[in-house]
């Protein structure tokens, strides 16, 4: 984190981490309206009980203040490619299923995972600027490389996971404007602040 020391590396990373911010709450609402929608439409409660999403690391995690800067990009950054092949693979699955017929769900589920993409780019360039280099990006390419995980076997099953990748994406928006606002401080490795905890 030696580039951070700098006084032009630090406007940069508080740049880069407020227009994070920024991005993780638009796409926090719009996730929030997507999974709505997506719910209505798959005939599902939104409040359903759903299984943990495999390959998505948990949005909550204990002690959450004493991670260092480069651990807070690496889990969200690792997070963020998982979401963006599960949302490919949700994306392909819709237009199998519904083709034509529900275009406007379709095109929210393309929005959100165009919004998902550019963000896993930002947190790159905060990774890189903060560790320069972003230690394990080759290693995390590589698995993003085998592809999405396996397919659910039944239509209800994808839906339920549907849910679930939308539901997880949401809180993870909030994780993620969290985080940034730490890295965003003069000493982004130091003590926790409890106001953190809400949302953007």
């Amino acid at each position: 984190m030696a580039g951070a020391d700098s006084p032009s590396a630090a406007l940069q990373r508080r740049d880069l981490c407020a227009r994070g911010i920024r991005l993780a709450g638009k796409m926090r609402a719009d996730v929030v309206n997507l999974l709505d929608a997506y719910a209505e439409r798959q005939g599902l409660d939104a409040s359903a009980s759903v299984a943990a999403v495999e390959g998505v690391p948990p949005a909550a995690v204990e002690r959450w203040d004493e991670q260092t800067a480069t651990q807070r990009l690496l889990e969200n950054l690792a997070a963020y490619r998982a979401f963006r092949a599960l949302l490919a693979q949700m994306l392909e699955e819709h237009r199998e299923q519904l083709g034509e017929a529900d275009a406007a769900l379709g095109r929210a589920l393309a929005a959100v995972l165009l919004q998902v993409s550019a963000f896993a780019y930002h947190l790159e360039e905060l990774l890189r600027l903060e560790s320069r280099g972003a230690p394990g990006e080759e290693d995390e390419g590589e698995e993003e490389a085998d592809g999405p995980p396996p397919q659910p076997r039944g239509l209800f099953e994808q839906k339920l996971r549907g849910l679930g990748v939308l539901r997880e994406l949401a809180q993870w928006a909030v994780r993620s404007a969290r985080d940034l606002r730490q890295l965003a401080k003069p000493s982004p490795a130091s003590g926790s602040a409890p106001s953190l905890a809400e949302s953007p």
